[in-house]
Parts: C-alpha cells; structure tokens; sequence
C-alpha cells in the first residue's frame, strides 16, 4: 500500500508547517492560552488565509473538497504545534454536521462563512453522566406555537465561549437513551436563556458549561431529520474520531524528535546519553509506536467516509484504542527520558502529554474503543461460525 502523500497534500503540508514554525512557537502558544479569548484570531485569519478552514468542505461553498487524509495531514500539523484553535469543533464537527445533514439553505448560508473564518462553531452534545453513550440525551426540544423550546444542559463544549452557533443535540421523542428521537438543532449563544461557564481544560483549551431555559428557536434551526439525528451524530463524531487520531500522531511525532535531540546533547559520563544502549532501545520502542500508530490513523482517515456505517466504527474504534495506548506510552517514555526536566511546565514534553491524555478521553477512550471493536468484529464473524457448538452424543 502507498503511504505517501500526493504532490498537492505535500505542497499543503510544508506549506502549513512553515506557517506554523513561524507563527506558533510554543512561547506565542503560551500568550494565546493566557489571552482572554484563549486563541489567537491571527493565527485563525492565518489559516482561513491559506484556505485550511476549507479543507473538508464541498467545493460549490468555497472549499476544497478534501477527504479524511486531507484532515488528518492538518490535524497532524495542528498536534506537532499544539494548536488551540476551534478547528476540530468548527471545521471538522460542525462542517460535517451541515455538510451531510444541513438544508440546501443551511450549506448555502454557513458553510462559505466557515471556510473564510468568519463564523465559529461548538458542538454541544455531551451530558453529565452519560460516560460516551452518544444514544444518552435527556435535553429535550419540545414544538411550541410553532417554534422549538429547548430544556436541558451540556457538559464540556469544547471552545463554547468563543462559538457564534451553537450545534445542539436535543430529545424530540423516546426514553433518555433510545438512539430513536434525537434531533439537531443550531442555537444562537446569545438567545434568552443560553447560560454559560467557561474554563480552561489541562490540556490548554478552553471548555464550556451551557444550560438552556426555555430557549426558543425557529424551525428553520433544525438539522437533518426530524427525531432521525442519531445516524448524523454518529457520522459526525466518527469523522471527529479520525482527526484526533491524526492529531495524536502529531503529538507523538513531535514527543519523538524531542526525545531524540535531548538524549543527543545531554551528557553524562563525559559522552551522550543516547550511547547507552538501554535508552537507545526506548527510543526504538517509541518510534515503533510512534509508526504503527500512523498507520492506525491513516486506516481511519480512509475509513472514516466508508459507505457501510459498521465497517467505518470498526476501523475507527480499531485506529482510536491503539493510538491511545501508543499515545501513553510514548508520552510516558518521554518524560522519563527528559529525566527532571520533563516534569516542568516550562518544557513542551509534558503539554504534549497533556493533550494526548486528553485525545485519549475524547469521543471515547481506548477501554471503550476495544469494546467497540470487539462487538463489531463478533458482528463480521461469519453466521456458522456464531452458532453455540453442538452436543456430541454420549458415547456409551
């Protein structure tokens, strides 16, 4: 299989990784989180500038037209510099949300003001206690003379603060954790009745708590099928999935070639501690994860758009708990390598572990992940081969 990337995604990489080295240092990283806004809007201007908020969206609305390796390429870039930016929550989630469910009206309207920055989104769907059951939602949307009313609250929105639409999952119809009765909806931040608190997260993003109290929208704010979302959310989050299995890599890459220049000019004993042959070994053990979990993101990153819905969860589930295993371990080997060091705010190896802790819990974690892939897996295995063993007859 070719692993390499086409003469134009490797002009949009080197492109994107100059822009990064120069505009995203990790001490320019450090004033964005310490801003007010927790972000940098230059840095965003930058990358509408160089057409990477256009990246997955459909030519006819001003973008590219890329694929899930398009994603995962920028989402790599973006792990190697840690960036901040709302692009996983507005151009991934939110683009795919209208993408393949929005109106004709909804893609006309929003998408071309995703791709030239001008609006940002928060996906606001997860819920105290539902532990990554996307079926769990107890908000509930209700028809009032002719509008929506919407009750309930969301947990960890991801950049809420900053967001000028708001993607809501609400309950339309059914139990609490029937897949059946889930609706989207897109609700202005600035509604009477939208509550928010904002925080920062370990891991250098900001986060949200956002309630709603009778918060009425029109029926125009719908996404997709009426009580029928859950698909939608499904496919939205799985494309969510591969791009921070392509950030992770990022992540490692980075933890990588860190790692490597410091066992090449620390010395101890008068020679490099690269020379010892126990720690070059470690190095040996992290680039192997390191590599087989690209590998893992690059089968995501082509599944994630797979026409059969269980074939792409399984790859994806596949691809998201071996990179959260890789992800800890190389993270763990770097920081003992980096020995004192590595432990201190100041250097960059523990905020890379910081935020692949982070991937590892978002949309579900490796323990997760396993199940997932086991379940599916019994799902492909072959009818005979499902049946319980029959009873041999007693030999007498």
């Amino acid at each position: 299989m070719d692993f390499d990337y086409t003469e134009e995604q490797q002009l949009l990489k080197d492109s994107l990784e100059k822009f990064l080295d120069k505009n995203y240092s990790f001490e320019q990283r450090r004033a964005m989180i310490d801003s007010r806004e927790g972000m940098s809007p230059v840095a965003w201007e930058g990358f509408a500038s160089m057409g990477l908020l256009g990246v997955p969206i459909p030519e006819e609305f001003g973008g590219f037209g890329g694929g899930g390796v398009d994603t995962m390429l920028v989402m790599e870039a973006f792990g190697r510099a840690l960036v901040v930016e709302p692009y996983l929550s507005t151009v991934v989630l939110a683009g795919s949300t209208i993408t393949l469910g929005g109106s004709d009206a909804q893609r006309q309207i929003l998408l071309p003001r995703v791709v030239d920055g001008s609006m940002k989104f928060a996906f606001a769907h997860t819920e105290p206690g539902t532990r990554f059951e996307l079926n769990r939602v107890e908000t509930t949307a209700r028809q009032s003379g002719g509008m929506w009313v919407i009750n309930g609250h969301k947990s960890v929105v991801m950049h809420g603060a900053v967001a000028d639409l708001l993607i809501v999952t609400a309950r339309t119809a059914g139990a609490s954790d029937d897949p059946h009765g889930i609706t989207l909806f897109f609700v202005n931040p600035g509604e009477q009745g939208v509550m928010g608190r904002e925080y920062p997260t370990y891991d250098g993003m900001r986060a949200a708590e956002v309630s709603f109290d009778d918060v009425t929208i029109s029926p125009e704010s719908v996404i997709g099928v009426l009580d029928n979302g859950y698909p939608l959310l499904e496919a939205v989050i799985d494309r969510g999935i591969a791009a921070v299995c392509g950030e992770a890599v990022g992540c490692m890459g980075a933890l990588n070639t860190a790692t490597l220049e410091y066992l090449k000019t620390r010395q101890q004993f008068g020679v490099p501690i690269g020379r010892f042959q126990a720690l070059q070994h470690r190095m040996v053990d992290m680039l192997m994860h390191y590599e087989q979990a690209r590998s893992m993101a690059l089968l995501a990153a082509v599944k994630v758009d797979s026409a059969d819905p269980a074939e792409r969860r399984r790859c994806l589930s596949a691809a998201k708990e071996f990179i959260g295993r890789a992800g800890r371990f190389v993270g763990q080997q770097a920081i003992q390598l980096h020995g004192g060091m590595g432990m201190t705010d100041e250097l960059n190896v523990g905020h890379y572990v910081k935020r692949l802790t982070a991937i590892d819990t978002s949309f579900g974690d490796a323990d997760l992940h396993l199940d997932r892939f086991c379940e599916g897996a019994v799902a492909h295995t072959e009818p005979a081969l499902r049946q319980p063993a029959k009873k041999w007859k007693q030999l007498v």
